[in-house]
């Protein structure tokens, strides 16, 4: 593997992607240090170093921020308004005739939809940031009641626009970094954003689960740590391959078709969205309780059971929702009657099965049977935090388990088979030999 990123790096072409890619992260990383105008840096931290476990959907946005968030960054909001926008074009497809057939117009449409996305977003970063900055006047709100640091002295409207206005900016220029990446460097811009900000927490966390608890714990986590990425690595590359042939043409003097194929299921289709819509829903409850008497009886029931993550009430419903999600977002992002339809159109058929109808239920009938077992594989990940925060009070430090670890592997299994696609057609050995 290092022979082969030695002569990526010796190639012109590559080695000019590779390090635009790098420098582009390395300006990423910076913004996610800088605070915005009008925080006190140095309350920031002093509030940092009390603040208590979070594991709410706050503490998921400070993940993917690479933990700009409690930072009060420029990039505080990171790819996360993005994310989010990404989402919502994508299910509007399905419910929105209109966004269906820009979807089925092939570049063009992709474009349109593109554009839709990135103007969603800054409405999206307007929202957030607006949300954030009014959380933040109040730093036990962000930071848990220890901290009684003033992080925003001066909170006049003015200040509070330019925070805003400026944790908008840092989003948009995420954005546009992102797509740079895509267009100029190597491999998806928006996810080795993600990569880079969740991985940047790993040694720290690590290093702190060691201080608290001991190396010897330590030591262990890093052991489960490898174990759990070897598993998600498996499951990640594991799918059910349909096979499908295609009838031979005569269209003029030329024959067509003849060939044979594979339709790619993969056991884990949803990827990661089902973690992030359950956490959201479960984080909704707390949110409600937070602006109602917190010593009336149903908001001590909500704090007892729906915010500590530690409660196994907690992790069953968390677990069974992100079955549902799992179920629900595969069934939105995957038509099989639309497949069988233009399977059909170009005299292509699964052998043993009839064209038409009969191919969509047979379809739909493999999609739910190896949709149970992706669904329980993310499950069981994404509890992992959760089960450490009660083996090691380490839910807060714990880098191995949930979203964190999906999209770590996930993007980066991606890149290296990018890179090494493009080793290839240089005629060079990749790095998977």
């Amino acid at each position: 593997m290092l022979t082969a990123l030695a002569r990526a790096f010796r190639t012109p072409d590559l080695r000019r992607k590779l390090l635009f890619t790098l420098g582009i992260i390395v300006i990423f990383r910076l913004g996610s240090f800088i605070p915005t105008p009008g925080v006190d840096y140095t309350a920031v931290q002093e509030c940092l170093t009390q603040a208590e476990t979070n594991s709410s959907l706050l503490g998921l946005v400070n993940l993917f921020s690479g933990g700009a968030l409690l930072q009060l960054a420029v990039f505080a909001l990171g790819i996360m308004p993005y994310i989010t926008a990404s989402i919502i074009v994508q299910l509007l497809t399905v419910v929105i005739p209109r966004f269906e057939e820009l979807k089925k117009e092939g570049q063009t449409g992709t474009a349109k939809l593109t554009q839709y996305t990135r103007y969603l977003t800054i409405a999206l970063a307007i929202l957030q940031s607006t949300t954030y900055v009014s959380i933040a006047r109040d730093p036990a709100r962000l930071f848990g009641a220890q901290c009684t640091a003033q992080v925003v002295p001066d909170q006049s409207v003015p200040i509070l626009a330019l925070m805003v206005l400026t944790m908008t900016a840092g989003t948009g220029l995420v954005m546009w970094m992102g797509e740079l990446i895509t267009e100029r460097g190597v491999g998806n811009g928006m996810s080795l954003l993600i990569f880079t900000s969740i991985a940047s927490t790993f040694p720290s966390s690590i290093w702190a689960i060691g201080q608290e608890n001991g190396y010897a714990i330590m030591a262990a986590v890093i052991f489960i740590g490898l174990f759990v990425v070897a598993a998600v690595v498996a499951v990640e590359q594991s799918q059910r391959r349909v096979p499908v042939q295609y009838a031979k043409r005569m269209i003029g003097r030329r024959m067509y078709g003849g060939t044979s194929t594979y339709i790619p299921l993969k056991v884990n289709m949803a990827g990661v969205i089902p973690i992030i819509f359950a956490s959201s829903l479960l984080y909704l409850p707390a949110l409600v309780a937070q602006f109602n008497d917190p010593r009336a009886e149903w908001v001590l029931w909500i704090d007892r059971y729906l915010v500590r993550g530690d409660h196994p009430l907690y992790m069953a419903i968390y677990f069974l929702l992100i079955i549902f999600f799992a179920y629900f977002y595969v069934a939105i992002t995957f038509n099989p009657d639309e497949v069988a339809e233009n399977m059909r159109k170009y005299g292509g058929f699964i052998p043993g099965v009839r064209a038409g109808r009969p191919t969509a239920e047979y379809l739909d009938y493999i999609l739910t049977r190896i949709t149970l077992p992706g669904a329980l594989y993310l499950g069981l990940v994404s509890l992992i935090p959760l089960i450490a925060l009660v083996l090691f009070n380490a839910n807060q430090n714990f880098p191995f388990g949930g979203t964190s670890i999906l999209i770590v592997v996930g993007v980066g299994l991606e890149t290296v088979k990018q890179i090494e696609s493009q080793l290839q057609q240089r005629n060079y050995e990749g790095f998977l030999r």
